[in-house]
């Protein structure tokens, strides 16, 4: 192969769907490229025009537009063109213009044809219109790791439940019928429904557990008769956990309160029951270590020296190929748990709490979706008995202990205040609702930045369901709440996506990172800001964005195909961000997050470029799907 064609062959062997392409399938497809150059201004593809060949840039800038003469999308480095035309009528439907000089690969219908029959990847790119983040995306491989699974994936049955007034011979057989190691003794539910469920005909409650072992030595080692109520012998200490917690958070509950048998719930209602051996057999490699340590530390000192264990646990799985999602599950994992430890350590300090209270944490941890670069959003929700003159002095220092405690740990101080050292965000649970209502009803842009924070929401320590309370009231509310809904969308559109109009992308000029392009700020934010608008508007009780998509698909509330783009995008500026900040870690810099596109491969530019576009489409949906209500206008 001549000097010419082996580049040829080469740049083309640099983007998809080309770069999936056998060597033989490579070489055959460079040696039919016909080349043209085209200069700034002049038609490439003409509407209506017969056309043979699709095109393939190899450097310049193309427009695309639709038959009415609107822009369809830019193009540059590595884009096809055409190939739509080919599989249908061989008719252009897409004209194409270079808005730069510009040189182009032509290639013949008969070797795009042999390339789609030859090559499966080949053909679902051109044919479903695949884009390139698609499979960006994809190459992010699920894992096993028990710090990202889910504990309900463990669950293969209901639990066996019994009422408490049932025999404990009846309950023995049950148990010995179901093959069951254990068995929930339930009772009806009276007075506080918080922690009550519905069985499909009554509100219950769970009373406590009865496994192997306490049929032994709680019933035939005391000598009790067989018709002994299952409520007098059966544990009433009860330790438990949601469906949404990983393995690693299960495993470490079982050992650190002695127990072989976990209770998994969904909200209150029991889902089923774990034993030891379920994730002793389900556990590859994955450690306990760092978690572990984190309950295992007497200290705020002892907590703090582990900083540098999560920036190395951080940096081994995206050096392994972890996806977005499990390296945010992972982090927030271990975000939860120092916080939920510095509360131990600050209740061992002052004592039990003078009412019941959940330590409510917002944002990226509250989404499962937290980086190695963050800060602080907390809160505290406390039980309606709170007094202010009374117990406000007790919460005001345990925030500040937590709050101070994980500043130490590398989790600074958020900016705004946004944390439980604040009175404001130290409240009862009825203050709370009164806040969420408000901000619904009427909409400032003050309450509107607060929606955005505390909207993402989850209880990292104490009483869950106080905070159960105000996911249920934003689920039921903001369905409901159409001005609120638009005003959401409006404030989304604040932060947009850096592309500029010749394909090049639009850099900060904050001074310290100059020539940049912030990630978060122009990509991850504006995505999870337009996600949980929609989560919201169908109802969605998600709190992690990818999930929250899931819900959204099941709506149809958007176009078909539109969430798995949005999902694809999502994923690869989330990856992005992450990768940019262990390559800072790895070469002793402090990560942020910000890159410099000089320092970006070609084919992760152009996958940038994707990905800005679909996020840049959806936020110009948002104004059309939520528009002002009762007379007003748009705000510009």
């Amino acid at each position: 192969m001549d000097a010419e064609l082996m580049e040829i062959r080469q740049h083309m062997s640099q983007f998809p769907p080309f770069d999936a392409l056998s060597e033989a399938l490579l070489d055959e497809l460079a040696g039919h490229i016909e080349v043209r150059y085209f200069k700034t201004g002049s038609d490439i593809l003409l509407l209506n025009a017969h056309v043979d060949e699709f095109c393939y840039i190899r450097s310049g800038a193309v427009e695309v537009y639709r038959r009415q003469g609107d822009l369809y999308n830019r193009l540059g480095e590595g884009d096809i063109f055409g190939h739509f035309h080919l599989l249908r009528d061989h008719v252009v439907r897409f004209p194409a213009r270079a808005i730069e000089d510009t040189l182009i690969y032509f290639i013949p219908d008969a070797v795009f044809q042999q390339l789609c029959d030859a090559d499966e990847h080949f053909a679902d790119f051109v044919e479903l219109e695949r884009p390139r983040l698609e499979s960006a995306a994809e190459e992010q491989r699920e894992s096993n790791d028990m710090m990202v699974t889910r504990i309900r994936r463990l669950l293969s049955r209901a639990p066996v439940m019994v009422n408490v007034d049932t025999s404990v011979q009846d309950a023995a057989r049950q148990m010995s019928e179901d093959q069951a190691s254990a068995l929930l003794v339930t009772e009806p539910c009276t007075g506080d429904t918080l922690r009550c469920f519905h069985d499909g005909s009554e509100m219950r409650r769970i009373r406590g557990i009865m496994t192997n072992t306490d049929f032994r030595t709680r019933i035939v080692a005391r000598g009790l008769s067989a018709q002994t109520a299952i409520g007098d012998a059966a544990s009433q200490v009860l330790v438990s956990v949601q469906a949404d917690v990983s393995i690693y958070e299960a495993m470490l509950v079982m050992l650190r309160n002695n127990v072989h048998h976990l209770p998994v719930l969904h909200r209150r209602r029991p889902l089923g029951i774990v034993h030891l051996s379920d994730i002793i057999r389900y556990e590859t490699h994955s450690g306990l270590y760092l978690v572990s340590n984190i309950f295992s530390r007497l200290s705020v000192e002892g907590l703090a020296r582990l900083a540098p264990d999560v920036r190395a646990a951080f940096v081994r799985m995206v050096e392994e190929g972890a996806n977005s999602q499990m390296v945010g599950s992972a982090l927030s994992t271990v975000g939860r748990s120092f916080t939920r430890r510095l509360c131990e350590l600050a209740e061992d300090s002052l004592g039990p709490p003078p009412v019941p209270y959940a330590f409510m944490v917002n944002g990226s941890m509250a989404r499962n979706e937290q980086g190695i670069v963050t800060d602080q959003d907390n809160a505290l929700v406390l039980d309606d008995a709170f007094d202010p003159e009374e117990h406000d002095d007790y919460f005001r220092r345990l925030a500040t202990f937590v709050s101070d405690g994980l500043d130490t740990c590398g989790y600074t101080y958020c900016k705004g205040d946004i944390m439980a050292t604040n009175a404001r965000w130290r409240q009862p649970l009825e203050v709370w609702k009164g806040y969420f209502r408000g901000w619904m009803s009427e909409p400032t842009p003050e309450t509107l930045l607060h929606s955005s924070i505390f909207f993402d929401l989850d209880s990292a320590y104490g009483e869950a369901e106080l905070v159960e309370e105000l996911q249920d009231l934003v689920t039921e509310q903001a369905p409901r709440s159409p001005q609120f809904l638009a005003a959401m969308a409006r404030n989304a559109l604040n932060r947009t996506p850096p592309l500029g109009f010749f394909r090049t992308f639009v850099m900060e000029q904050d001074g310290k990172h100059n020539n940049s392009i912030n990630l978060k700020r122009r990509g991850t934010a504006p995505m999870v800001d337009l996600i949980r608008i929609h989560a919201l508007a169908c109802g969605s009780s998600a709190q992690n964005s990818f999930e929250r998509l899931d819900d959204i698909h099941q709506t149809r509330l958007l176009a078909s195909g539109v969430s798995d783009k949005l999902r694809y995008a999502f994923e690869f500026l989330c990856i992005s961000r992450l990768r940019h900040q262990a390559i800072d870690i790895g070469k002793g810099r402090e990560p942020n997050n910000n890159i410099e596109p000089e320092n970006v491969e070609s084919s992760e530019r152009h996958t940038l470029k994707d990905a800005f576009q679909v996020l840049s489409n959806a936020q110009k949906f948002l104004k059309f799907r939520y528009p002002m209500v009762g007379g007003q206008t748009e705000r510009r």
